[in-house]
């Protein structure tokens, strides 16, 4: 495999990680904040754990997904990101290309 196909694979597979990372920091701090803000409002306690517990087990089970996607795509990330690159370098050849006429002119 060519060094710079494997270059694009690992960029693709780290801006992957990264934003699916980001995705669980604003998760977290969204879910958080609404926990805080509501807590004031609900007096109730039977309620108040309702709501801690299902939050927790939403950013338990949520993080732990994320973790998981991206273990698999580190162990195939040969195929996955292969796959769009050739995808990305075919439309892009398709559209660089002005003879390429893909819709059929009917009269």
């Amino acid at each position: 495999m060519k060094q710079d196909l494997k270059s694009r694979i690992q960029r693709m597979y780290i801006q992957d990680c990264t934003m699916a990372y980001v995705d669980v920091l604003l998760l977290w701090a969204s879910i958080l904040f609404v926990l805080v803000s509501i807590m004031h409002v609900v007096h109730d306690s039977n309620i108040r754990l309702i709501m801690v517990i299902s939050s927790a087990l939403l950013l338990l089970f949520n993080t732990a997904s994320v973790f998981a996607m991206t273990k698999h795509f580190a162990e195939d990330k040969q195929f996955i990101y292969g796959m769009d690159i050739k995808h990305l370098d075919e439309s892009k050849s398709v559209a660089a290309d002005p003879v390429v006429d893909l819709l059929p002119v009917s009269e």
